[in-house]
């Protein structure tokens, strides 16, 4: 087995024990990215010469007995939404191509103190607004399984990172399944855990009501240690929650039985394709097999989901999103006459088409007239949403589904018809509108070869059931990676971003 192959949790303890040292890791993990960024593209920026530092630094603290913990030495990726200081962060946009925070997001500092080696910043679908990656300004993302489909989104470059072996893992950022979703198309495990578990301080905003950050990693172990990690109250965040139940590894037992799984017949009908619904009720089976009590249900209000989600978050956007103006950092219009008109230009030149989208619909649903017959009615279907999953809960410990209807479609097919981009969101959706947990673990391979992911609900702060059900499931299989995984070697020099591997991190060489 290479080094690669190797879980987080794994790399770490044999760095532990002396039997692999930080930097070898990070040497490997590069030179991987090296020999595949070129038809991947999961990077914007990569940081070649900080993290060896990093690498060279933390081993010496690792071999002093200063850091021990589990994930200490071991390489990650940050989706490039988060603050990363002296580091390039654009959310894969071009309005913020140059932007070098002064500050680190809370999760990744928390990821810092435990040793972690942060190679870079993954591709997104700009200001996460898309489900494919094909909206950043500095290209599209491809799935490793096979690079004519998208890698799902908006954190399809860090989940494609993990299954491509560019990473042990990575965060990623989840307003509407964008951890659950990529994580699906790329056979990996995510998790977006309850809101305000995870601090947002530092996470560029796109809906604040509804982001989260949580980990991607190749499987549930991985991820309940690194969402252990990460889990930490921050009074700089007036979301941030106070927790003491954050010892999520504590679950990681194989045992569902007498475990309440129940199924919403909602999911399982018109427009799921039929080899995913097979491998959902196939792991449903694989649970019932070891104890668990599954069965069907009717979940009230799903079709209601969707419109509700995009009235909230586009509206949120709008407001989020009018910082960025060309004043303070940024693009700027080259070209302008007057304020007014700077502002004007810079958004529209900066801004790419599916945000301005989002933009004007949230400004729309906000205008005099509208606000009560959109947003408000927009919230008022959020609550009774949300009271549907409490009526749910009062009967289940884990809700099991699709985490997206199909398999990863094709680059371009998606962009070609935005609604239907948006109705692929119908299974996730729904958790980060009530707040839930939510976690995607790879159930099957469909008949192109491209991974099938099961998604797993719990109610707020029982991440522990979701992680128990799906480290059991788990047990009846073993983590496949694409073939590409294994390409690592000598990169064609021809074909290197040799520009993206620059000292402190620069953006790779694509027209912005």
């Amino acid at each position: 087995m290479s080094l690669l192959d190797l879980t987080a949790v794994e790399l770490g303890r044999k760095i532990k024990a002396g039997e692999v040292t930080a930097v070898q890791a990070t040497r490997e993990t590069l030179a991987q990215m090296k020999a595949l960024e070129s038809t991947l593209n999961c990077y914007v920026t990569i940081d070649e010469e900080g993290a060896k530092a990093r690498a060279e630094a933390v081993q010496k603290k690792i071999e002093t007995g200063e850091l021990a913990g589990p994930l200490a030495g071991v390489p990650v990726a940050i989706k490039d939404n988060m603050c990363t200081e002296g580091l390039l962060t654009t959310c894969s946009s071009k309005i913020l191509y140059n932007f070098v925070p002064t500050y680190t997001a809370e999760a990744v500092t928390n990821l810092e103190k435990a040793g972690a080696v942060i190679l870079g910043k993954t591709n997104m679908d700009e200001f996460a607004m898309g489900s494919t990656t094909e909206t950043s300004a500095f290209g599209e993302t491809k799935n490793p399984w096979n690079t004519a489909h998208v890698p799902g989104g908006s954190s399809g470059g860090s989940c494609a990172a993990v299954a491509a072996n560019e990473c042990f893992y990575a965060l990623g950022s989840d307003t509407g399944g964008s951890i659950r979703q990529p994580s699906s198309f790329c056979g990996v495990t995510g998790i977006k855990p309850t809101y305000g578990t995870v601090s947002r301080y530092g996470l560029i905003a796109y809906g604040s009501s509804l982001d989260q950050i949580g980990p991607i990693a190749k499987d549930v172990t991985d991820c309940a240690t690194i969402l252990e990690i990460i889990s930490t109250y921050d009074g700089k965040d007036s979301t941030s929650l106070k927790r003491e139940d954050t010892d999520f590894t504590s679950a990681l037992v194989d045992d569902v039985k007498g475990m309440r799984i129940g199924i919403p017949k909602d999911y399982l009908g018109d427009g799921l394709n039929a080899e995913v619904k097979k491998a959902i009720l196939d792991a449903a089976e694989v649970l019932a097999s070891k104890g668990a009590i599954v069965e069907e249900f009717d979940l009230s209000l799903v079709e209601y989901a969707i419109p509700a989600y995009y009235v909230i978050a586009s509206a949120e956007a709008s407001s989020n999103l009018s910082r960025f103006d060309g004043v303070k950092y940024g693009y700027r219009a080259r070209e302008y006459e007057g304020l007014h008109n700077m502002y004007k230009k810079s958004r529209s030149e900066g801004f790419g088409p599916e945000v301005k989208r989002r933009i004007m619909l949230g400004s729309f649903v906000l205008s005099s007239g509208y606000y009560d017959a959109y947003y408000l009615k927009a919230l008022r279907t959020k609550a009774l949403i949300k009271q549907a999953f409490v009526r749910a809960f009062e009967k289940y410990d884990v809700i099991l589904g699709p985490a997206a209807p199909t398999t990863a479609p094709k680059l371009g097919e998606s962009l070609s018809d935005p609604l239907q981009m948006y109705l692929g969101d119908i299974y996730t959706i729904s958790v980060n509108l009530a707040g839930l947990p939510g976690m995607t673990v790879p159930c099957g391979i469909d008949a192109q070869g491209l991974p099938i992911g099961l998604q797993l609900i719990g109610d707020c702060f029982r991440e522990k059931n979701i992680i128990r059900a799906g480290y059991a499931f788990e047990r009846s299989r073993s983590y496949q990676a694409p073939a590409i995984a294994h390409s690592i070697g000598t990169p064609d020099p021809a074909r290197v971003r040799t520009d993206a591997f620059g000292k402190g991190g620069r953006v790779n060489e694509q027209t912005v």
